[in-house]
């Protein structure tokens, strides 16, 4: 899931504390090494772009990346409408704001898979970098309600979305919101 990296739509609360202009390009570069480590063959990558319209023609991101629009909603109604109209199989959501993710989390992350119906990558702020399902059973209609995004609960929260699903936990990564983010990424 991305967005397209424009000073004031992107990375706010990073931006608060680093400029606006600096956190888009923060995240045009971030975004755009992430793709190529993660370009594998493995799996196909799909992006999920925001906004739409936009999203749709952005020349930011490689041509050869199938693309589909998030749509509106909160991050909750947009993962769920991605989880949702993908393929049966196991699909997997990331982010583009965690700078450690290597093609190694993605394979742990679809092996989970293999045992569980869910699997979650969790920050280390209460959140998640990741989140992935086997697209083969019906999704919950409670899946991703009442989650308190942007809180340390939002991990806590997704999984109580899915009470009836068995969930792993895969490895822990930093996700990048803050300036102090960027500082503990750099120690």
């Amino acid at each position: 899931m991305l967005k397209v990296p424009e000073a004031g739509r992107v990375k706010t609360r990073l931006g608060r504390d680093i400029g606006m202009i600096n956190a888009a390009w923060w995240f045009r570069h971030q975004t755009t090494a992430l793709l190529r480590r993660l370009d594998d063959p493995r799996w196909q990558v799909t992006l999920a772009l925001s906004p739409d319209q936009k999203g749709m023609q952005s020349r930011q991101y490689a041509a050869h990346f199938p693309r589909i629009p998030q749509g509106k909603g909160n991050l909750g109604d947009r993962m769920g409408r991605i989880m949702r109209h993908m393929p049966d199989g196991p699909v997997c959501i990331i982010g583009g704001d965690v700078p450690k993710i290597q093609p190694s989390h993605i394979e742990t992350a679809f092996k989970a898979l293999g045992q569980h119906e869910a699997v979650f990558g969790p920050a280390h702020d209460g959140g998640y970098w990741l989140v992935g399902m086997k697209r083969t059973t019906r999704l919950p209609r409670s899946l991703f309600q009442n989650v308190r995004w942007s809180t340390e609960h939002a991990l806590s929260d997704s999984i109580a979305s899915i009470p009836d699903m068995r969930v792993a936990l895969t490895d822990r990564l930093q996700d990048v919101d803050t300036k102090a983010d960027l500082i503990s990424l750099s120690r």
